[in-house]
């Protein structure tokens, strides 16, 4: 059925928003104030697709990339920066208001830089049994085959072309890949995984397209398959060797900012009994506040913990130990956080919900709380006020432009 519709907002994944009397109804790729003709979508009865911008608004720019619309990579191209950077702080403010929660909201910060420097690339066959490698469409899992992405780092050049020469060689196998690509300061490295067993033949053909597409490391699960020089990032002072498909910040320029947002954070507890890293990963935080104080850095990923560990050993840094733990069955406990003088944690996007119980009770002076995601942080934060601590700064970051994803970074006191 065609309709003519009048969009009221922007809603929180990205889409126009029409309120209207009962449910809203959804109409990605629309602006608030336009008028389009849109259809409804089969079985979604609050969403539809957008045929035609009948009235633009003013804020309407044209997307940097031909694949805008049909790639789900990114939502927010088609709008003004200034408008656009507005709705993804009102994202963080909007969850705090949802939580009950009043508190000073800084203006966000752009961390794009460079733009991504990690991708997942999507090899799969599609209609008429032709190999497709891309990312997968908004809301579907089909994969939009591309030929280039203006979001990704300069370190990311050639990532495609070796996706696609990995997902062609692995084509006969007739498996759905997902080929994990970061950028190093050594060059791409490569992680295929769904491929199944394979073959010491075609083992041998992957080995060779490390030289031919010049890359660091080729692994399959976790698994080597040929490396031509060790992929190392600079993490603060200290040089990681990264673990095949380590989790790392997209962009370099986002973690820079976070870092730095979290060492004035724990900077304000003059530490000298030392911080606690919690789901500290590769330690992009640990090894930076290891400049100034003893840090315990803890995780449940022994490659991560291992890569930390390694790196700690450089010169000029104070001690850092690591610890193995599932913080979510296992959470540091209150009179355990109490050795510290600063808390630092940045947990998956469920959020940290245990653990935000034990650090509401302890009494550390200082929390330095990172979330990529504004619901559950708003969550744990009223846990935390409930525990006697207080919000004093929510700083938004943007490292996923062009996304519905926001970072945050807050200060909490006691």
């Amino acid at each position: 059925m065609i309709e003519h519709l009048v969009i009221d907002r922007i809603g929180h994944r990205g889409d126009g928003v029409v309120d209207g009397s009962s449910e809203p109804v959804f109409v990605p790729g629309a602006l608030p104030g336009e008028t389009v003709e849109v259809e409804t979508v089969p079985g979604h009865p609050d969403r539809r697709q957008l045929i035609r911008v009948e009235t633009p608004s003013p804020e309407r720019i044209a997307p940097i990339c031909p694949h805008f619309g049909v790639c789900g990579g990114c939502a927010m191209q088609h709008w003004q920066t200034s408008a656009y950077h507005a709705w993804k702080r009102s994202l963080a403010v909007e969850a705090l208001r949802q939580a009950g929660i009043d508190a000073p909201v800084g203006d966000l910060i752009d961390a794009h830089g460079d733009g991504r420097r990690r991708a997942v690339f999507h090899a799969r066959r599609g209609m008429h049994d032709i190999l497709e490698v891309g990312f997968s469409a908004a809301r579907a899992h089909q994969v939009i085959p591309i030929d280039r992405c203006p979001i990704l780092a300069k370190g990311l050049d050639g990532a495609l072309k070796a996706a696609w020469a990995i997902a062609e060689l692995l084509s006969p196998l007739r498996k759905p890949l997902d080929i994990h690509t970061t950028a190093t300061d050594a060059g791409l490295d490569i992680d295929v995984r769904g491929s199944g067993p394979l073959t010491s033949a075609v083992t041998t053909a992957l080995a060779a397209l490390v030289a031919k597409h010049n890359l660091a490391r080729l692994t399959r699960h976790g698994e080597l398959v040929a490396q031509a020089c060790a992929p190392t990032l600079r993490v603060g002072p200290a040089t990681v060797l990264l673990p095949p498909a380590a989790f790392l910040q997209p962009t370099a320029e986002g973690e820079t900012v976070l870092a730095r947002l979290v060492s004035d954070i724990c900077a304000a507890a003059k530490p000298k009994k030392g911080v606690v890293d919690l789901f500290a990963g590769i330690g992009p935080f640990a090894l930076r506040l290891a400049e100034q104080t003893r840090v315990t850095a803890c995780d449940d990923d022994d490659a991560a913990l291992a890569a930390l560990s390694r790196a700690a050993n450089a010169p000029a840094l104070k001690p850092v130990t690591t610890e193995r733990r599932d913080l979510f069955k296992n959470p540091y406990l209150a009179a355990e956080l109490n050795r510290f003088d600063a808390v630092v944690f940045d947990p998956p996007r469920q959020g940290a919900q245990a653990q935000s119980r034990e650090i509401a009770a302890s009494h550390v002076p200082i929390v330095a709380a990172v979330s990529c995601n504004p619901g559950t942080f708003a969550r744990d934060a009223r846990i935390l006020l409930d525990g006697g601590y207080r919000l004093t700064g929510v700083t938004p970051v943007d490292q996923f432009r062009y996304s519905a994803h926001v970072e945050l970074v807050a200060r909490f006191e006691k």
